[in-house]
């Protein structure tokens, strides 16, 4: 997941409102998730001189009985305190006649506790995205690029910026070999990998090995699609067989992944080559991993941002051609933003998540993060399809044709979201309305998709409870009030009934922003204006963030915020958002590759990584 609070609502984004209302959703996802009973009230009390045994888990009493248990602290008084917390107030007599009961919630969450859990077991109700009355996906599998990439460039850099799309044409004419094409990406690794802080594990005997089965099959006329002979890297959340798949933290710094995930299975059986493992902020939060800061190439001196930091990193520095990333809540998007990548984070359900890390099983998706917007339909329509071992994947086939143009399709926008927009995201909206699209305004349900987030920090929490009751949350690097232990605490105290109606709050939000593209094939706007980041992420909508134009900005803290009061500026790229109806990538990719080239600022990469 991104910087939690990098997608609260905002009217219009710029670097300064954004860190405020990161902090300020922090502030309220943490400080605000005081409501689960009882149940942590009562944990944190510790009886002195009790062991283990004497409690089951860890300060969750047993055997509880009468008005006080022996022992255990837990009273009527005990319960009106913790009324304070929940913002209920119980008479005394209903205290007293729900004592028991709360004690049996007690000794049914110390059964629990007891059972395994894997990071891998997800819960039995699973999240659908598709209401009713949601768009079916594509009858076809179809991928058509558009236009022509021209002859191979001259220079080694040249080629290591090009676009997957023309790497892949190259290979198929014989232009160049994949030996080759990944000796430059190592070579870059090695240059530039270091500085950035980029990648976790380098595995140059396997990418050569599989760049020479590439050609091989090259040249005995096999092709296994657009991704053959391209190099490329994965998050180090998802598993590669027999490497270290670490998901960026000190308590798994040494894990080895048994077996590959699907996605790594699928882009090995697409002739993809497996360059390295790419940092992810750690347990999928922000850029902070157990190894350092991953740096942005435009900025070395800050933060990538994240979680997919070393994908979006790794991939504008032009050390591969590709990269896949993961999101939460913004994990692509915000490190695509601060990178000047083009990431896309598909409709929920349409790639696999068997063999990734799990944060949160309801909102996690993985993507590609590419230079250009086209490579992320190529690789989209390698790495999307059902899969059985995933409960929450779903059928759709993937369809991108880019050799039509963009007549008869409508762009929607929210005018209110560009009254105090930057220059770039209103020239965005400008280059737009020159595409041949229809124009059309429309209007962002007004909703309070802040409070949704308090699912993510459940979720996670859920996910990763054994470092919270083991004590073994002090073992990550990032411990300040944003980071996750402080979240995984505070969120214990969130009531199960209210996280419920959090639920249904989401299931209204799916239905009004799913009412949004009734009349428009996509929605542009600037990636953290009104919630959207935030609220398409709950509702499983696609979104692709793709390199706008640039700004001049002071080095930034993971929140956006300056990082210190240093007058020194650095030119960086600004993205903008286009998103689309479930299962809608197809128009978003293709206003996408249009509004790219329009804008002109594509072709553009980091200086310092230009050499």
């Amino acid at each position: 997941m991104t910087s939690k609070g990098q997608s609260e609502n905002s009217p219009a984004r710029n670097d300064t409102q954004n860190g405020e209302l990161r902090r300020d959703f922090l502030r309220k996802a943490t400080l605000g998730a005081l409501t689960v009973p009882l149940v942590s009230a009562c944990s944190q009390q510790s009886s002195q001189g009790s062991s283990q045994g004497e409690t089951g888990m860890q300060g969750v009493p047993q055997g509880l009985t009468g008005n006080e248990a022996e022992g255990s602290g837990l009273t009527v008084d005990t319960l009106s305190e913790a009324e304070k917390i929940l913002g209920l107030d119980y008479t005394g007599a209903e205290r007293e006649q729900m004592l028991s009961f709360v004690e049996s919630q007690l000794e049914s969450i110390a059964s629990i506790r007891a059972q395994a859990m894997p990071n891998d077991l997800a819960p039995a109700l699973t999240f659908d995205p598709r209401l009713p009355e949601s768009p079916e996906p594509p009858v076809q599998e179809v991928f058509a690029p558009s236009g022509d990439s021209g002859s191979l460039p001259s220079t080694d850099t040249q080629i290591a910026f090009s676009s997957a799309v023309s790497l892949g044409r190259w290979l198929r004419d014989g232009s160049i070999t994949s030996r080759r094409l990944t000796e430059i990406y190592l070579d870059r690794i090695e240059r530039f990998g270091g500085q950035l802080e980029c990648f976790v594990t380098v595995t140059p005997e396997l990418a050569l090995q599989q760049a020479d089965e590439a050609d091989r099959l090259l040249a005995a006329g096999t092709d296994k699609g657009p991704l053959h002979g391209i190099p490329y890297v994965m998050k180090d959340i998802i598993d590669t067989a027999g490497i270290r798949t670490s998901w960026g933290a000190e308590p798994y710094k040494d894990r080895i992944a048994e077996n590959d995930a699907t996605v790594t299975r699928l882009l090995n059986e697409g002739g993809a080559v497996h360059l390295a493992k790419s940092t992810a902020g750690a347990i999928a939060y922000g850029d902070i991993w157990f190894g350092g800061v991953t740096r942005n190439p435009w900025n070395p001196n800050e933060g990538s941002s994240g979680s997919s930091a070393g994908s979006a990193s790794a991939t504008a520095a032009g050390l591969c051609a590709f990269s896949i990333g993961t999101e939460t809540l913004g994990s692509i998007v915000s490190p695509s933003e601060r990178c000047g990548t083009t990431g896309l984070r598909p409709t929920f359900g349409r790639v696999s998540r068997s063999g990734a890390m799990a944060l949160c099983w309801s909102l996690d998706k993985i993507g590609p993060i590419c230079r250009y917007a086209e490579d992320t339909a190529a690789v989209m329509s390698v790495i999307n399809g059902y899969d059985a071992s995933d409960p929450s994947s779903l059928r759709s086939n993937f369809a991108y044709d880019g050799t039509a143009d963009l007549a008869g399709m409508t762009i929607g926008y929210v005018p209110g979201w560009y009254e105090e927009a930057d220059d770039v995201d209103k020239a965005a909206l400008e280059a737009a309305r020159s595409l041949g699209a229809t124009m059309r305004e429309v209007a962002w349900p007004d909703l309070p998709y802040g409070d949704l987030t308090t699912i993510v920090l459940a979720e996670a929490a859920a996910a990763f409870a054994e470092l919270t009751l083991e004590n073994r949350d002090d073992e990550l690097t990032w411990q300040d009030d944003n980071a996750w232990p402080n979240s995984w605490r505070g969120v214990r105290f969130y009531s199960a009934v209210d996280y419920i109606q959090l639920d249904r709050l989401r299931r209204r939000v799916m239905a009004e922003v799913g009412a949004v593209f009734e009349d428009i094939d996509v929605l542009i706007g600037p990636n953290f204006a009104g919630g959207a980041l935030v609220a398409t992420n709950f509702t499983g909508h696609p979104c692709l963030a793709l390199k706008a134009g640039f700004a001049d900005r002071p080095t930034r803290t993971i929140f956006g915020q300056p990082a210190d009061e240093s007058v020194e500026t650095f030119r960086v790229p600004r993205a903008t958002s286009i998103w689309g109806p479930l299962f809608g990538e197809n128009a978003v990719v293709r206003v996408g590759t249009a509004l790219e080239r329009a804008l002109g600022v594509s072709d553009e990469h980091p200086s310092a990584f230009s050499q």
